[in-house]
C-alpha cells in the first residue's frame, strides 16, 4: 500500500539530525510496527502536492508549528485536497494539525485553547465510535504538543478519544478518516527534547515543567506502537 505523506511542517533545526523530519518519524514508527507500506512525500507547506487525490493509496497528514487559522494559500489548497482525498474514499490520517485542519476542512471550529499548552505525556479515554480497536483497550497515553485544538467537531465527525483537558482528541469520519489530536510518532526522547526547545519562547516555564514531569517519570511511555497498529489496521480496512 503506497501512502502519500502530506507534510505540513517540520522539525526545528535544532532537532532535525537527530531524529530526522516528521515525515521520517511515520515512517520509523509504522517501519517499528512491522507494517510494510511505501511511501512518498509531500512538502504542501512549500507548495508541492500531488496531481490528484488518487495519486496514493492513502494518506498522512503531519503535525506543524503553524495554526490552521493563519489560512494561507497552501492550506486552503490543502482543505480542497482534503475533501478531494474523502470522495475518493481512499483512508487518510491526521495528526494534530492534519487533525485540525481536517476538521475544518469539513466545517468544525479550531482555535487556541482557553486551558492553554498541552505537552508531555496525555492520556486518553477510548470512547463512542472505535469499533476500528480490536484489542480491547480502554484507554492510551501519547505525546501532546499543541496550543490549537478542535473546539466544535464537524457535523460528519465522531469521537472516539478524548480527555478533561482535549474533548476531542480522536476524531473518526465516516469509514476512512481518523485523526489525533497528540503524536503517536514523537518518541519520549523527542518530545523530552522539544518540549525542552521551546520551554521559556514559547511554552510558559510552569507548563513545559509539568509537561517534562511526565516525561522523566519511573516508567514513562507511550503506546504508539499500540496505536500504529490501530492506524495500520484502519487503512488497511478502508482501502479494501
Amino acid at each position: 500500500m503506497k501512502i502519500g505523506i502530506l507534510a505540513t511542517g517540520i522539525t526545528p533545526d535544532e532537532l532535525l539530525g537527530q531524529y530526522g523530519s516528521y515525515a521520517d518519524m511515520f515512517v520509523q514508527l509504522f517501519n517499528q510496527a512491522d507494517v510494510a507500506f511505501e511511501y512518498e512525500v509531500f512538502d504542501v507547506r512549500d507548495g508541492m502536492f500531488p496531481e490528484h487525490a488518487e495519486q496514493c493509496e492513502g494518506w498522512i497528514i503531519t503535525g506543524s508549528k503553524f495554526n490552521v487559522d493563519e489560512n494561507t494559500d497552501w492550506m486552503q489548497r490543502l482543505k480542497a485536497l482534503i475533501l478531494d482525498i474523502d470522495q475518493t474514499g481512499r483512508p487518510m490520517l491526521g495528526i494534530c494539525f492534519g487533525h485540525q485542519i481536517i476538521a475544518e476542512a469539513f466545517g468544525g471550529k479550531v482555535e487556541a485553547y482557553q486551558g492553554g499548552w498541552g505537552v508531555g505525556l496525555h492520556s486518553y479515554k477510548l470512547t463512542g465510535d472505535n469499533s476500528f480497536i480490536t484489542d480491547g483497550a480502554e484507554q492510551f497515553t501519547i505525546s501532546a504538543m499543541h496550543r490549537y485544538q478542535v473546539t466544535e467537531k464537524p457535523d460528519n465527525a465522531r469521537i472516539f478519544a478524548e480527555s478533561d483537558f482535549c474533548e476531542f482528541a480522536g476524531l473518526v469520519y465516516g469509514d476512512n478518516i481518523l485523526t489525533f489530536q497528540a503524536h503517536p510518532e514523537f518518541n519520549l526522547a523527542y518530545e523530552t527534547d522539544l518540549v525542552a526547545l521551546r520551554k521559556g519562547p514559547v511554552i510558559p516555564d510552569e507548563t513545559a515543567d509539568a509537561g517534562l514531569d511526565t516525561l522523566r517519570a519511573d516508567g514513562a511511555a507511550t503506546d504508539s506502537l499500540q496505536v500504529a497498529n490501530w492506524m495500520k489496521n484502519f487503512m488497511l480496512r478502508a482501502s479494501v
